[in-house]
């Protein structure tokens, strides 16, 4: 089939949708579909399109739709397209009423959906490849925090934490990430100064990514709003624990009884958390172990069927 797959971010971005989109491209090309990745449908013959993000990918995916009535059309629901625009944005909820399937990235997300869209909806959890464990140069516990600085991370949530550690703690937080703005920036130099934990490293390669989560003690995710979040797939690949706020979108990703969420936006409680993680070995053992069982669902082995079974059920259908 000849697919294009729209994401409204390109590589240099960096993000989760394009990794999204690169992995999802892979795994298709593999199983021998033609597929052009765009961050605007251009009008080329296509006979699908799968679309990330259902408002800022609904120029395509409205000009699709109107080309192609019968043609399928995937769209791939975001954390900011669940927990935000679907319930207030009119382009978002034309999407979910012209697709002929919907994606979620974790077990929660067809939670938001109405009756008739959740009907067509199918959960795909993301993944991430093996990442060996490298030897530590030294005491630290190192807290990674990963994505760019933007107001649904809850991005300095870790920084703040650190301010509240016991004082003999070796937790020492590196945060990677690209500011989206400037006061971003100002407030992450600010909290370097101010915070001794805690390390802002800006933007990095995908390389120098996995190069930290191999020598990584545990993850926070902080966000307020998560559709799936990629870092936890490469945390669980890494054999990371993590820690997390307690949104829908990280208890799709976990699980509802893992013992790792904070109450969202409570720096003291995460603080807590994090100490414990570094200092009881019991419950540091036992995160390991809620990750290592969760992971069975984050492998590429078992995304890529989930991708190419999606695809599947248009295949055999007769396209106009």
């Amino acid at each position: 089939m000849r697919i294009v797959l729209v994401t409204p971010y390109g590589a240099e971005q960096r993000g989760g949708n394009w990794h999204t989109a690169a992995r999802w491209t892979g795994f298709l090309r593999d199983a021998g579909h033609e597929v052009e990745v765009a961050t605007e449908w251009d009008g080329k013959p296509a006979d699908l399109m799968i679309a990330l993000h259902a408002r800022r990918s609904f120029k395509s995916i409205h000009a699709f739709a109107e080309r192609y009535p019968s043609r399928p059309l995937i769209v791939v629901l975001t954390g900011t397209d669940l927990y935000r625009d679907i319930h207030s944005d009119a382009d978002a909820q034309t999407s979910l009423d012209l697709a002929h399937r919907l994606v979620v990235l974790q077990g929660r997300g067809v939670d938001e959906l109405q009756p008739e869209h959740a009907a067509k909806t199918r959960v795909v959890y993301q993944s991430a490849p093996e990442i060996p464990r490298q030897q530590q140069f030294d005491d630290a516990f190192r807290v990674l925090v990963v994505g760019h600085l933007r107001e649904e991370k809850d991005p300095f949530r870790t920084a703040l934490a650190s301010a509240y550690l016991p004082e003999h703690s070796r937790a020492q937080v590196v945060h990677l990430g690209r500011a989206l703005s400037e006061e971003m920036a100002q407030t992450a130099r600010l909290a370097e100064s101010k915070l001794p934990r805690y390390h802002w490293l800006g933007d990095q390669t995908h390389e120098a990514v996995m190069e930290h989560f191999s020598r990584a003690d545990l993850l926070v995710v902080s966000s307020v709003m998560e559709g799936g979040a990629n870092v936890i797939c490469e945390a669980l690949a890494a054999g990371v624990p993590v820690i997390a706020s307690d949104i829908p979108g990280n208890i799709g990703m976990l699980g509802d009884d893992y013992p790792g969420y904070y109450p969202l936006e409570d720096e003291r409680r995460l603080a807590q958390l994090i100490s414990r993680a570094e200092n009881d070995s019991g419950f540091y053992a036992e995160l390991l172990r809620e990750c290592k069982s969760r992971r069975a669902l984050m492998t590429p082995q078992r995304e890529a069927s989930s991708v190419r079974q999606l695809v599947g059920e248009f295949e055999a259908h007769s396209l106009q």
